[in-house]
């Protein structure tokens, strides 16, 4: 049976007030070193459940946890509670012999039932019989409803989903979603269906008023194409550069079939009127096929209904597809007089005519993308990590559907931080919130090295500072604000991943002149980070915390050691060995210099200091200090303290502080400020965990000494941040209290409270949470570095029988390990992996026989111990193809 559609014993149901079975405060290690089913919400838990749909770049339409389509975010912004009128799925069932049933395939609602004093909306069809019970359960990218009502003689689920390929953007990017309805006949009798899908053409409304003037001439035609047919939708009205053109489709491959193209056309509420009682009467509906536009200022609703019977016992899948192609869109989200108003063409509007010809394709390679879409869903859930992590690691993928990133004409990917309700929010690129995002780089690099060249192609001034937001279109003109340390040292780091992901040095050769630039700005600039050339920033340091910090710190120091690591080795690959030694030993000093400075016996603090030579603005004068600025660490405890060090871990450098100063400080971060529940704690700013709920702070000040203003955001809980930190608890050993942290998240983002496909900060689907991908990471111990044709794999849970999905800039598959039978298998689902070494971390001494095959192809190998594990060397490069795997067969 399908696993969405049945519940299992031990899964985690969320279910009435939103609690689940089997949580428990502190988290006890039975809670956290488990695996289990993702979990289930049912009941209230449903509330706020919002599961994006949609394709890379263009925009979703979101699964309510009832069952109903909402928030229509697909007309190139965002559009949070834009639920498109008189569009729902509705069902007829008759029993042989019995009378019929008719209801809108959804929960019931919740209360409150009235807002704005005019009731319930009409328009949502709210007074229509509804289903008494569902059961929703996401696995990014499918989702699954199971439907319960008494009334009914067949069983209903849904299945909802969206192509999603790693390493495929165009597949990943298709403007559609894919719903399929299944029906089962438990009645003993015969049962006649009618499955009725209804759709408001909203065309040249730009989705943020859906009675707009600007409607009309709106058309909806029924189309059949042989494989598939259904309803295309268009305007007249709209010529093909207005913002709000496109076009529409509700399709499906279904045969028996009947279309209008639109309701009756009257007053008040005649038109819904008119087609409930016509469908309720009989299962079918007077069919409507003529094209014809409809009046000045209205549109119209059209429907499809599909047909059939069931015998006792058997059961139905019905297939609709829901398509969008709105080509334009414009800049209305920056005032700069170079790009305010102007129009960006989307990048999937290259690829598809418009929403028909995105049908058309679907269909055509159906079997193809769902095939590839389950593989890599099956690969990813597969996995033994904890339920929590999975959900992490795969809820935050549905960020990359959503109006927070789209795709330019030539392909480029563009993001904001995240979406206020109905525009994006803090563009564009933003170099020091996109520091924390791992999702994109390792399932689309192709789309993470496209910022890359952004970032030092064209944002880079000529000084060498970096504009950390981008201005689109791109144009001869920069964002005018002084460079974020933070984002300009992340950039580094990034362009370093990027080159280990992908092997491809002429491309680091191609972005090098702007890396050595905007490191070398740190000393070099008239008002520099490291004006004495020390590895460690003492100057204003603007960051991601929307304010500058005075004098050293945690946090930007270790991202400057970092990015000086990393460009040390990118200079050695190009032959730049003087710089090469330059960097690396002003890493080294610098990571002692930090380490004497900031270390307090228990975690990092901030050295507060002016630059004797700068006079402190009056806007940033501490009221009563005047000497002192405002928001400022001092001697608090940031949890953001090791960012560099997550850096590291991640790209698979060495470290530069001391490792016991390190995990000190991690163990100091989660006693002081991981909170088992925040209710009594004092928060006057933005509110993203209260009462019981737990949650990270981002900074406390347990030796005392809080500044009279400190820090701006230190007692918010971010989710992004959350999950970085606990990655680098997992990479140094503190499973159980990153775990803890991990789980947390689970509790406050539950399906009642908020939503787990939508995690918040400066906005919806905000980018920083996707650093969740770094979990897997840590978790599994996975590394790779192309350049020398090097793979690992270290997991710290379940060593014995532990699987996980991984993924290279070439091929992505799984890798499962039993230690006891003494057996290591790295599985190709797609593409094609080269291998020069494999390192596994099974905390053994070196086997005493090691056997490696491909596809039962004995693979030479030379095998080594090291200090966690051994290493297997090939000395002729391997290749795994597509469907095969490597076996490492050991005797010890």
């Amino acid at each position: 049976m399908r696993k969405g559609l049945a519940l299992a014993v031990g899964l985690y149901l969320v279910a009435g007030g939103g609690l689940a079975q089997h949580s428990g405060k502190p988290y006890a290690d039975g809670k956290l070193f488990v695996s289990s089913e993702q979990r289930v919400f049912t009941g209230k838990a449903l509330q706020a459940i919002a599961f994006p749909l949609g394709g890379i770049g263009t925009g979703t339409i979101s699964l309510g946890g009832r069952g109903d389509l909402r928030d229509w975010e697909i007309f190139n912004h965002p559009g949070k509670g834009k639920d498109l009128p008189y569009s729902f799925f509705a069902l007829w069932t008759e029993v042989e012999g019995g009378g019929s049933v008719t209801k809108v395939l959804e929960r019931e609602l919740f209360p409150p039932y009235s807002s704005g004093g005019f009731g319930s909306p009409a328009d949502q069809v709210s007074g229509l019989p509804r289903l008494r019970e569902a059961r929703f359960r996401g696995e990014y990218s499918f989702a699954w409803i199971d439907f319960q009502d008494p009334d009914l003689p067949v069983q209903v689920s849904l299945e909802a989903w969206n192509p999603l390929v790693p390493l495929n953007a165009k597949d990943s990017g298709i403007p559609a979603i894919l719903l399929t309805w299944r029906l089962a006949n438990l009645s003993g009798k015969p049962v006649c269906y009618a499955l009725a899908s209804t759709l408001f053409n909203p065309i040249g409304t730009d989705g943020y008023d859906f009675g707009s003037s600007r409607l009309g001439q709106n058309l909806n035609e029924f189309v059949d194409a042989g494989t598939f047919r259904g309803l295309r939708l268009s305007s007249r009205r709209l010529e093909p550069e207005d913002p709000a053109y496109g076009t529409m489709a509700l399709a499906t491959t279904w045969r028996s079939v009947t279309a209008q193209t639109h309701w009756y056309r009257g007053g008040w509420w005649d038109g819904v009127h008119l087609f409930w009682d016509d469908f309720s009467a009989d299962g079918d509906i007077t069919p409507v096929t003529e094209a014809e536009p409809s009046p000045q200022g209205k549109s119209d609703v059209g429907v499809l209904v599909l047909k059939g019977s069931l015998e006792p016992g058997e059961s139905v899948a019905l297939p609709l597809i829901l398509a969008w192609h709105f080509p334009t869109r414009v800049n209305t989200w920056n005032w700069q007089p170079e790009v305010k108003g102007k129009p960006v063409r989307n990048w999937y509007a290259t690829q598809w005519q418009d929403a028909w010809d995105v049908v058309s394709y679907v269909v055509e390679n159906l079997p193809r993308l769902e095939q590839q879409t389950r593989r890599f869903h099956d690969a990813l859930f597969g996995s033994t990590l904890p339920w929590y992590v999975l959900e992490a690691v795969s809820s935050q993928l549905s960020t990359l559907r959503t109006n927070t990133c789209w795709r330019a004409e030539d392909g480029t990917f563009f993001a904001f931080e995240g979406c206020s309700n109905t525009s994006g929010c803090c563009p564009m690129n933003c170099t020091h919130v996109w520091n924390y995002e791992q999702t994109l780089a390792f399932l689309f690099p192709e789309l993470e090295r496209s910022m890359r060249e952004v970032d030092f192609l064209h944002n880079l001034r000529e000084d060498g500072s970096m504009a950390f937001r981008t201005l689109v279109p791109l144009g001869p003109y920069l964002w005018d604000l002084k460079p974020a340390a933070d984002g300009q040292m992340g950039t580094i780091l990034k362009a370093y991943r990027e080159w280990k992901l992908s092997g491809d040095t002429d491309w680091l050769r191609k972005i090098w002149p702007g890396v050595v630039k905007a490191l070398e700005y740190a000393w070099t600039a008239e008002n520099a980070w490291d004006a004495d050339r020390d590895g460690v920033m003492e100057g204003e340091q603007h960051n991601t915390f929307d304010i500058e910090f005075y004098g050293p710190n945690p946090m930007t120091g270790t991202l400057y050691l970092a990015a000086l690591r990393a460009a040390s080795e990118m200079a050695a690959a190009l032959g730049d060995a003087g710089r090469a030694r330059e960097y690396e030993a002003l890493a080294r000093k610098g990571g002692e210099r930090l380490d004497r400075l900031l270390w307090n016996g228990e975690y990092y603090e901030q050295k507060v200091t002016v630059p004797a030579d700068a006079e402190l603005p009056e806007h940033l004068r501490t009221p009563g200090q005047e000497d002192f600025p405002k928001y400022q660490i001092g001697s608090g405890c940031l949890s953001d303290q090791l960012q560099g060090e997550w850096w590291v871990r991640v790209v698979g450098l060495s470290g530069f502080l001391p490792k016991a100063h390190v995990r000190e400080a991690l163990k100091s971060v989660f006693t002081f400020n991981w909170q088992r529940e925040l209710r009594n704690y004092p928060n006057v700013e933005r509110v993203f965990g209260l009462n019981d709920e737990p949650g990270l702070l981002n900074c406390t000040w347990p030796r005392g000494g809080k500044p009279k203003l400190p820090l701006v955001y230190a007692s918010e809980v971010w989710t992004g941040v959350e999950y970085e930190v606990a990655a680098l608890m997992l990479y140094e050993g503190l499973v159980r209290e990153g775990l803890s942290v991990v789980r947390g998240v689970a509790e406050r983002y539950d399906g009642l409270r908020r939503n787990p496909w939508d995690q918040e900060e400066c906005g919806h689907h905000y980018a920083r949470a996707l650093s969740s991908w770094s979990l897997l990471l840590a978790l599994s111990g996975y590394h790779l570095d192309a350049v020398e044709g090097r793979m690992a794999f270290a997991p710290v849970l379940r060593q014995n029988r532990f699987r996980c999905f991984w993924s290279s800039a070439e091929a992505w598959g799984t890798y499962e390990q039993r230690p006891g039978q003494g057996t290591a298998e790295l599985r190709v689902l797609w593409g094609e992996q080269r291998l020069r070494s494999l390192a596994l971390g099974w905390q053994k001494s070196a086997p005493r026989r090691v056997n490696v095959s491909v596809n039962g192809e004995v693979v030479p190998a030379r095998v080594s111990g090291t200090a966690g594990g051994f290493v297997l060397d090939f000395p002729e490069e391997v290749r795994i193809p597509e469907g095969e795997a490597l076996l490492v067969e050991l005797e010890f």
